[in-house]
């Protein structure tokens, strides 16, 4: 007889049960996050993990949290695959914002960023501009709690802190680049790592690995710009590796299994291809690939139909790719010009190259610089994400009210003015006070629908933690299950219920190789009991809140608190309808994930599963 981490006993294959549970959820309808049937259950729920799943009353004597789920959704808490929490944890590690949603596993260290090895000037120059999170606050943060030299250290810093949801991490490569070459020699065209710094790169990495970093997140993507004084408005460190560089850190993630995150330079067709191609193993072993991203652009609407036939045959030939991809539409808000798609053309990016508000002004006034906006605003050559359209951009807040809710285009149109001078004028006049909204990609439902569909494509890509002015997808999984739901109940279901838990929870753990997305007996109690009757417009609404530990910053956010009635992290309660318990930034709940690194499975057969009480 053997005794198991969370304290039941095997003998035999027979599992036996302590009489008290920590807490019962009674009368759910549950899912397992493995896409079977759902069906109406109880769970009992000790140290941490499930440890009964019963269609039987259990028994509650000396249980201190019973809660009565009829009616309601008991799922796998929600994965988040794609974040820019790297600065916020160090200073928030409750991550609240997306706790409170049913998020109960969250992956670190997208677009090549991370803080393992950068100091904090370095990282605020890396995170400050691309991730619109405000430069100062980033460097305060880092400066202040960096304790770390290594990965394991990282984690070990981590896991001191009181941690809201479970945290999974890639190691990004502009901070391995930064921290070997320095900022500017990694920015560099005419620059290439020594061999010595080539060498200490793969020792970076290699050493994540060990330390269970799910893999290395990278950027080829040009419209991404850094932040700070020395090296302002140069692209990202990682941008400027080569083939061999490249080549040899990938090896090592070949070789171990892990993941390459990736961002493609969308207006080099060779390079996409490549990123595409990479995947495949051939004579040598795949390399699990994660590309960025997956989106109906209005800019092109023809794109997406590439996006699912690529990846199904990359993936016929042996390779082993996803796409990642916002299952809602991709809505964008922006104070005057501070928006990064103005990164992807010229004038844009020279407006934004400008941190003074003086001398940005003076540019916006000069009809020189006008006339070139107005051309990379008509020109309809080369790849894009932004629609360039300023009728499809709408004014949300103004000084001036009669403006808010037209577009700059039907301001031009009153005042006789072309839609880009329109914009200027009204951005010189107003400044930040302007904020308007327009919605980028993901526009068509009847597209979105096949997007949900497709193997290929991972639910991801949300962006928390940044762009806190800009844009708020912290509930993108809740509106995807009522995308399922509204379909279902007009009888045009495109996927089960149970497809879509699927795919927000156990097919993304399973990829990444984590120990998250599933609620069967033995897996760690990460739950979120959602009301299926909430699923409703106020999914769709965005309200803000102050970042207290950036200074108040007011930010983006959801709230749709009736719709997750509680959230359960480690099997201890830290939401209820909105409200965060007692032990919410005070008590450590979630844990790092190291990839590969699992529980022991007990029964694995769904019928003793669904019977153990």
């Amino acid at each position: 007889m053997s005794l198991t981490p969370w304290g039941r006993a095997r003998f035999h294959g027979v599992v036996t049960h302590a009489t008290s549970y920590d807490t019962i959820i009674r009368n759910g309808l549950w899912f397992d996050g493995t896409g079977g049937q759902a069906a109406v259950r109880n769970l009992g729920i000790r140290d941490g993990h499930v440890v009964a799943i019963s269609p039987d009353d259990l028994d509650e004597t000396g249980c201190p949290n019973v809660v009565d789920a009829s009616g309601k959704w008991v799922l796998p808490g929600l994965l988040d695959i794609h974040t820019h929490y790297d600065v916020e944890v160090l200073v928030g590690p409750a991550l609240t914002e997306s706790l409170r949603h049913g998020v109960t596993t969250i992956m670190l260290g997208s677009c090549s960023l991370s803080t393992i090895h950068v100091d904090g000037t370095d990282a605020g120059d890396l995170f400050g501009r691309v991730e619109a999170i405000p430069r100062e606050h980033v460097i305060d943060a880092v400066d202040t709690h960096k304790t770390w030299s290594s990965c394991d250290e990282y984690v070990e810093a981590l896991e001191d802190r009181p941690l809201g949801p479970n945290l999974a991490a890639f190691i990004g490569h502009s901070d391995m680049r930064t921290a070997v070459m320095g900022l500017d020699r990694a920015t560099r065209k005419d620059v290439r790592p020594t061999r010595g710094e080539q060498t200490r790169m793969e020792q970076m990495l290699a050493e994540a690995l060990r330390a269970g970093f799910v893999g290395l997140s990278s950027q080829q993507l040009l419209f991404d710009k850094i932040d700070g004084d020395v090296c302002r408005s140069r692209t990202l460190p990682s941008t400027y590796a080569k083939a061999r560089e490249l080549r040899r850190l990938k090896s090592l993630l070949r070789k171990s299994g892990r993941v390459l995150q990736s961002g493609p330079d969308i207006q080099n067709p060779v390079n996409l291809g490549s990123q595409l191609l990479q995947s495949l193993g051939i004579v040598r072993n795949p390399l699990k690939t994660s590309l960025l991203s997956a989106a109906d652009v209005k800019s092109n609407p023809y794109a997406i139909m590439l996006m699912g036939p690529l990846s199904r045959f990359v993936n016929t030939l042996g390779g082993n790719f996803r796409w990642q991809h916002l299952p809602v539409p991709f809505e964008v808000y922006a104070d005057g010009i501070d928006l990064v798609v103005f990164e992807e053309f010229g004038a844009g990016a020279a407006a934004l190259h400008l941190a003074d508000e003086v001398a940005r002004n003076e540019l916006m006034r000069d009809e020189g610089y006008r006339r070139r906006f107005r051309k990379d605003y008509e020109s309809k050559f080369g790849l894009r994400v932004w629609h360039r359209d300023f009728f499809d951009a709408h004014i949300s807040e103004c000084p001036d009210a009669d403006l808010v809710g037209l577009s700059f285009g039907e301001v031009g149109e009153r005042r006789g003015l072309h839609p880009v001078d329109a914009f200027l004028d009204l951005v010189l006049e107003h400044g930040r006070a302007l904020r308007w909204h327009t919605t980028i990609s993901n526009h068509r439902p009847e597209v979105l629908k096949k997007m949900a569909r497709e193997p290929g494509i991972q639910m991801g890509f949300s962006d928390a933690g940044a762009h806190l002015r800009n844009m708020a997808f912290y509930n993108m999984g809740l509106r995807l299950l009522r995308h399922v739901r509204d379909a279902q109940l007009a009888g045009q279901e495109f996927m089960t219920i149970e497809a879509a838990v699927h795919r927000l929870t156990g097919e993304l753990a399973d990829w990444y190789r984590l120990d998250a997305g599933h609620l069967r007996i033995g897996d760690r109690a990460d739950i979120a009991i959602i009301d299926p009757e909430r699923l409703d417009e106020s999914l769709d609404a965005y309200s803000e809140a102050p970042v207290e530990e950036y200074g108040g910053l007011s930010r983006m956010v959801n709230r749709n608190d009736d719709t997750v009635t509680a959230v359960f992290v480690g099997g201890r309660q830290v939401f209820a309808s909105g409200v965060p318990s007692d032990l919410v930034g005070k008590q450590r709940t979630g844990r790092f994930l190291r990839a590969a690194h699992r529980a022991p499975a007990l029964p694995t057969q769904k019928d003793e599963l669904t019977s153990v009480g």
